[in-house]
């Protein structure tokens, strides 16, 4: 290998299925690290024993026939930083980074959906160390038994057998998986070596919605905010719903601006007025996943589900 190959496998890449070409498109990115994602202590230390210290203490796991790859389930409300944390874990370890969405998988043609499919795993294996995303998991998961067509049952089937090969001689793969829906998924899917940890990823606290109301306010006309006040208003609010809130705020400000013919900065009105406009899109999340995990859940895998709403009083 070249040290021009050398230095280009080294670097955090951000690999994307184009459907116009059907190849993939490689472009480089800022580097996310943990340090980059506020809260979430407990989220860090299971990604931490599953997927960093396996690399840094090979001997260890190996000891235990345990090694570095593996795959793991993001779930929780939407607009909540699944798709942040998975990049900060590809950060972390210094993998490449290959974000798989829907539209970049299925195809009208018999059989094509199946072979983009092992494209992208067959690109995150000549890539490794490599964080393979899957957003939106439960579109090509879901349980086989709900559905009525041959092609979907084979897309899942794929699926399986990709995650198996990874299992058999793939050292050096992590696939992340995130859904707001884990119940539909095939329970195949959840079995041991394949999605069998699961990570919930709750709305912001308080410290966190202020922070991301400041990064979304940076070097916009302002006068001098109280952030602080409105994170602790926004309570249950999802990182989408505060980008929201500025976002109506922002319009606010641009109205009268264009009225008066100057610029006019955003105030803590315009924020405290948006603010009120909305409500947090988690809730019905959380009404949905509360049945599930009173119901439905056998083997205890949304009890963290159940303390958040018991720690945060949602009924």
């Amino acid at each position: 290998m070249s040290n021009e190959q050398e230095g280009k496998q080294a670097q955090l890449r951000v690999i994307q299925f184009d459907r116009s070409r059907y190849e993939m498109v490689e472009k480089t990115q800022p580097r996310e690290t943990f340090a980059d994602v506020g809260g979430l202590e407990e989220v860090k230390k299971k990604v931490q024993m599953n997927f960093i210290l396996p690399l840094q203490n090979p001997e260890f796991f190996k000891a235990f026939g345990k090694e570095a790859g593996g795959s793991l389930l993001l779930y929780g409300p939407p607009g909540c930083g699944k798709t942040f944390l998975a990049k900060a874990i590809a950060g972390e370890i210094n993998a490449n980074f290959l974000h798989m969405e829907l539209q970049a998988i299925l195809s009208m043609w018999v059989g094509q959906s199946e072979h983009n499919l092992h494209d992208v795993f067959e690109t995150a294996r000549a890539y490794k160390p490599c964080v393979l995303f899957i957003d939106e998991l439960d579109a090509i998961g879901g349980n086989r038994q709900n559905m009525g067509q041959h092609h979907e049952r084979m897309l899942v089937n794929q699926l399986l057998l990709e995650l198996d090969g990874l299992n058999a001689h793939n050292s050096g793969v992590y696939v992340i998986g995130a859904t707001n829906t884990p119940w539909y998924l095939d329970s195949a899917l959840r079995r041991p070596g394949r999605f069998n940890q699961m990570i919930f990823i709750p709305p912001p606290s308080e410290a966190e919605r202020e922070l991301i109301l400041k990064l979304k306010l940076k070097d916009k006309p302002q006068e001098a905010l109280n952030t602080k006040k409105i994170a602790g208003k926004a309570q249950h609010f999802s990182g989408a719903d505060l980008e929201q809130v500025v976002e109506d705020a922002v319009e606010q400000a641009l109205q009268r601006s264009l009225e008066s013919g100057e610029l006019q900065p955003i105030t803590q009105e315009d924020l405290q007025d948006s603010l009120k406009r909305r409500n947090p899109t988690t809730l019905e999340w959380f009404s949905t996943a509360k049945n599930y995990a009173i119901f439905s859940d056998v083997n205890k895998d949304y009890e963290h589900v159940l303390n958040y709403l018991r720690d945060h009083k949602i009924r």
